[in-house]
């Protein structure tokens, strides 16, 4: 039987392929495995059910016989260890793929999401200005030092890996805030992965989701109101 995974019903990132289910989809899709999904609702998200795979109530799940997994990186892990084409067969050089994974999740993405978040929920503060350039430069000081490392070459360590898939989706969350155009290498390098044939066919399937689901119930207040944008 093919795994299982869980996304929303009604996705908040307007089909843009920023809810972290596309990271799953991505994974999959680059290692030729069959999946089905499970739309959820933010209501059955925070139901018994639902928090029995996911303590804290939020998507992806994953689930493969008797295995039941959360959190984006953990799937993706478990993914790539399980099947060929996304983590190296040197030991050396999948152990450094491994330490990209952890880098994009624990060192690019929080500041990131600082950022994304205080404009989504406290732009209109008195205050925010003031905070908003504090949290700009440690966005640009994180992408500094990833444009440095990565300089001219196509991916982070060699061939395309877990580390590059996740680190491209942190680096999509910045969306239309043109911050990441300071840094030609990363934009190239966004794009080189959003050319991928995986890439598409899984952007293509959770974009079909937003399509068919009702989109006057996705705004930034509904959002909030329901606690959920740290889900995006």
């Amino acid at each position: 039987m093919p795994a299982t995974i869980t996304a929303f019903a009604r996705s908040p990132d307007r089909g843009r392929g920023l809810a972290r289910d596309m990271r799953v989809r991505w994974a999959l899709e680059e290692v030729g495995q069959p999946y089905e999904v499970r739309l959820v609702s933010f209501s059955e998200m925070k139901e018994p059910a639902h928090r029995a795979l996911h303590p804290f109530g939020q998507i992806p799940t994953y689930e493969e016989g008797d295995l039941a997994l959360f959190e984006s990186g953990a799937i993706v892990l478990h993914i790539a260890q399980r099947h060929a084409g996304l983590l190296p067969d040197d030991a050396n050089a999948r152990a450094r793929a491994v330490a990209w994974m952890f880098a994009a999740l624990n060192t690019v993405e929080p500041p990131i999401l600082e950022n994304r978040f205080a404009w989504m929920l406290e732009r209109d503060q008195p205050w925010y200005a003031q905070r908003q350039q504090v949290l700009d430069d440690r966005v640009r000081v994180r992408l500094a030092e990833l444009s440095g490392r990565l300089g001219d070459a196509q991916w982070l360590d060699g061939a395309f890996s877990a580390g590059d898939l996740l680190m491209v989706t942190v680096l999509r969350r910045l969306g239309a805030w043109p911050v990441l155009d300071e840094y030609p290498n990363l934009c190239a390098y966004v794009a080189r992965a959003e050319e991928r044939p995986a890439y598409k066919r899984a952007f293509d399937d959770q974009l079909a989701v937003f399509t068919t689901s009702a989109p006057d119930t996705l705004t930034g207040k509904g959002l909030e109101k329901n606690g959920d944008s740290s889900d995006v």
